[in-house]
């Protein structure tokens, strides 16, 4: 009888086999939740909220966040596969597949009376030799567009369906390079994805510039413009009451009129600076004009101002697209209108502004040289955006990945059949029975390719088969063929993985596994979360 029963009588307790079946059945659970979306030809698994709303998607992150999941192990798995993709961008599903396959693995010789240490050391050795392969199996090359190209369709083929993926592929590699500036760290904050229920998917684009999602508050302001000087400012333009309560006496009509006056005089300066400077900036005939985008207010009679003088003014921008536009269309944000001259002005082809139903957008185009550019999501309908948005992040990482890291590895499966047959070979010079641990693990890897057969339809069996012998005769990383189910070499196809996905994966699993192998008690006091 535990100890712990002593101290709590309601305490709830599993004790060796039972906590390790515990374990084991909750990550076979989560891998058989997991295994049918692995990808491209995995399937879709269909969210419902509480509240009716629809989630459709196949990225196992997404799954992970949004399912209810209750039981501890598959929760402590789902947060362990989790921190993966927020450190990486990707490798989800392969995570809990790969944890959920070695802790199978290894029931298979615990059950025949072998002690989970052994196995634990098995895996720790294993771990350490498939690292190896993998720095060995990773091609380092420039990292120029065609092979970025190949590591986003990798990664979105994976997301979305193939014609929608190649759409995306193109949207997230320039984007990527459009941002990147030499001798600093890649932002992909200044990446805007912009949602908009219009059209198809297929018409999702990235827009050169900036896409804010409001318009211009005053009627009269010009809908377009070309040749836009723009200022960004944090300037309020509108009347604002005192913080201290004061009380002002007046014996005529014509004293409040004098007081009131002056009360907006100081709004009135600002905004008339602004119209001078514009006056300056583009005179008569020259083609040029003029927008102001504050991220403060504008109030009614200041906006009828800059109106009357052709300014299109925007009130209330969002404080991450201050910085945005900047360096989409060059310039420096201004707190002060006192200090205004030609180097503090951006610059923008076409400003204009688009309606949709009765929401506003405003697109800023044509910038010269722009380090933040905007992926404009069109769809149908709500779940079709958020599943677009959800694999343009994976995308974007993926892309990010790829150039920090200076090499890919190859997908399809091919790094853990090189890295199971390394193991096989390895297991022979392994003194003792910790020889098991790394043939349970080289056995574990094989999920990979497995569930990439199994779920464009063919035979799992017969392609492992496969893949080993064309591996063994080639001598090269062979993935798997998803059209044919035969043998590719996956880097002459340009299927491409990131390295640092793969070496957190192997890390990752290997690590957890190992802990809920060596879990030989699960102690619960008063609920039940043991029992069936």
């Amino acid at each position: 009888m535990a100890a712990v029963t002593t101290l709590n009588p309601k305490a709830e307790v599993a004790r060796a086999a039972q906590a390790l079946a515990l374990n084991i059945g909750a990550a076979r659970g989560l891998q058989d939740v997991l295994k049918t979306n692995l990808g491209p030809k995995g399937t879709m698994k269909m969210l419902v909220s509480g509240a009716g709303e629809i989630k459709m998607t196949k990225d196992g992150m997404v799954l992970l966040k949004e399912m209810q999941i209750q039981h501890p192990t598959a929760s402590l798995i789902a947060r362990a596969a989790t921190a993966q993709d927020d450190m990486t961008g990707d490798g989800t599903t392969s995570n809990v597949l790969i944890i959920g396959e070695l802790l199978k693995q290894a029931d298979l010789y615990v059950s025949e009376g072998l002690h989970p240490r052994l196995i634990v050391d098995g895996f720790d050795i294993a771990k350490k030799e498939s690292l190896r392969v993998l720095d060995e199996l990773k091609i380092t090359k420039a990292m120029d567009r065609d092979t970025l190209l190949s590591v986003a369709r990798t990664s979105l083929r994976t997301k979305v369906h193939t014609g929608l993926a190649d759409v995306l592929t193109e949207a997230v590699v320039d984007s990527v390079l459009q941002i990147k500036q030499e001798g600093t760290p890649i932002d992909l904050f200044m990446v805007e994805l912009m949602e908009m229920q219009h059209k198809t998917e297929m018409d999702t684009r990235m827009v050169k510039g900036l896409v804010l999602d409001h318009g211009a508050r005053h009627p009269d302001m010009p809908k377009r413009v070309e040749n836009a000087y723009i200022l960004t400012c944090n300037v309020s333009l509108e009347y604002e009451k005192t913080e201290v309560n004061a009380g002002f006496f007046y014996k005529t009509a014509a004293e409040r009129e004098s007081m009131v006056v002056a009360e907006r005089k100081f709004i009135d300066d600002r905004v008339q600076k602004i119209v001078e400077f514009k006056k300056k900036m583009c005179p008569e005939g020259s083609g040029k004009s003029f927008v102001v985008l504050n991220q403060k207010g504008i109030d009614p009679p200041s906006l009828d101002v800059l109106a009357k003088n052709g300014i299109m003014a925007l009130r209330r921008t969002k404080r991450r697209n201050m910085e945005r536009l900047t360096l989409a269309c060059g310039g420096t944000s201004m707190n002060a209108v006192d200090e205004l001259d030609a180097s503090i002005l951006g610059y923008a082809g076409l400003v204009y502004e688009h309606t949709l139903g009765e929401n506003k957008y405003t697109f800023v185009e044509e910038v010269s040289n722009p380090h933040s550019v905007t992926l404009l999501i069109k769809g149908p309908n709500s779940h079709t955006l958020n599943q677009i948005k959800d694999a343009l992040h994976d995308g974007l990482r993926a892309v990010k990945n790829a150039i920090e890291d200076g090499c890919v590895v190859p997908g399809a499966g091919a790094v853990e059949i090189a890295a199971s047959m390394a193991l096989h070979k390895l297991k022979t010079t392994v003194h003792g029975r910790a020889r098991l641990g790394v043939q349970a693990f080289a056995d574990a890897l094989l999920i990979i390719p497995k569930a990439l057969a199994q779920n464009s339809g063919f035979d799992a069996q017969e392609t492992i088969v496969k893949l080993q012998e064309a591996a063994t005769e080639t001598g090269q990383a062979v993935g798997v063929d998803l059209s044919t189910g035969e043998a590719i070499v996956a880097a002459d196809e340009g299927i491409f993985d990131n390295y640092i996905v793969k070496r957190s994966l192997i890390h990752s699993c290997a690590v957890i596994a190992s802990n809920l192998l060596l879990v030989d008690e699960v102690m619960r006091a008063g609920m039940t979360s043991t029992k069936g």
